[in-house]
């Protein structure tokens, strides 16, 4: 089943700091982890349920090339992205958007 996803706009701030990031490093390279991010979304919404729980009711959906999870949770038909966090950042920090 596919779902509406709404991304917070804590998610959306994360998701505009990691492209301008990327983009400073080398020029293409924050359209391509947009494209990642775009990509990643789609498979969620189609299979929101196969990603794993990793805290609270919170799940987390990795992107391939890039060191990043999509961290969100599921309710009734919509899913709720609360960040876009590189992975080595501390969990702590993000978890105070649940």
């Amino acid at each position: 089943m596919k779902r509406n996803i709404q991304l917070s706009k804590e998610a959306e701030l994360d998701l505009i700091a990691a492209v301008t990031w990327y983009e400073i490093q080398r020029e293409g390279l924050g359209t391509e982890f947009e494209l990642s991010i775009e990509a990643c979304l789609f498979r969620i919404a189609r299979l929101a349920q196969s990603h794993q729980i990793r805290y609270k009711n919170t799940r987390v959906a990795f992107i391939g090339r890039f060191p990043y999870g999509i961290h969100y949770f599921i309710e009734e038909d919509k899913i709720f992205v609360i960040a876009i966090f590189h992975m080595s950042r501390d969990p702590e920090r993000w978890g105070e958007r649940e």
